[in-house]
């Protein structure tokens, strides 16, 4: 029961309402896609245009580069978020002068160090979370080169046309699912600058979390992107 001492109820409940609309945004983006537009749904369909285009081409060089660029960027967010997390555990050192700076601004409320500590803690473990999902989504890509490199050549898709739709609808899930993957990771990331809204007071926490939740929906659900994407169907 001392943890539960540690804070005040208020930033106990801001911190329960910020798990909650992460979890529930998240969940509520995977059931609305099914029904709804969105960018990893329209990414999807062009993904299996992708999958069943390779199955007739020869040489397949060009989907393995393709492959590979897609990887890059999850490891590129992997490496990245490494990075934060030992600047953060750093920050866990001097966490006296940051507090200290915090409190000079205007809006910000006082807090004591030990419960800016655990503030931290908070923002290193959304970050540890985004490594886990980025560093899964380079794995699955992996396996989408696997299944790629391991499709039977053109001339046995000529042949079996039954096989094609099968052997695409395979791929293109894999595909799928590495990029919902790298998503989850990329959400941690706009959620965590949500967090850092509760540095300076628990109104705020609630503010940006509001804010960060408008921008993923938009950007999902009703973004420039989305259009394009539409028009090429």
């Amino acid at each position: 029961m001392k943890i539960l001492s540690l804070l005040p109820w208020l930033d106990w409940m801001v911190l329960c309402f910020f798990l909650a609309v992460w979890v529930g945004y998240a969940w509520f983006a995977r059931r609305l896609a099914v029904h709804k537009h969105s960018i990893l749904a329209a990414s999807n369909r062009f993904r299996l245009r992708w999958v069943k285009v390779s199955l007739v081409r020869d040489p397949r060089v060009l989907d393995g580069i393709i492959t590979q660029t897609l990887s890059h960027t999850p490891s590129f967010f992997s490496s990245t978020t490494i990075i934060i997390i030992g600047g953060l555990l750093a920050l866990l050192g001097t966490t006296d002068k940051a507090a200290e700076l915090v409190r000079e601004i205007p809006f910000s409320q006082a807090t004591p160090i030990l419960v800016f500590e655990f503030k931290i803690l908070i923002l290193i473990a959304i970050f540890v979370y985004a490594f886990f999902r980025f560093s899964w989504s380079m794995r699955q890509y992996t396996f989408v080169a696997l299944m790629i490199g391991a499709l039977p050549s053109p001339q046995f898709f000529h042949y079996n046309p039954d096989k094609q739709d099968d052997y695409a609808q395979r791929v293109a899930a894999m595909t799928g699912l590495a990029a919902e993957t790298f998503n989850d990771g990329l959400r941690a990331y706009y959620f965590s600058f949500a967090a850092m809204g509760w540095f300076f007071s628990p109104l705020f926490f609630v503010l940006t979390t509001l804010l960060i939740v408008a921008i993923l929906y938009n950007r999902e659900f009703h973004s420039d992107v989305l259009k394009v994407f539409d028009d090429g169907n």
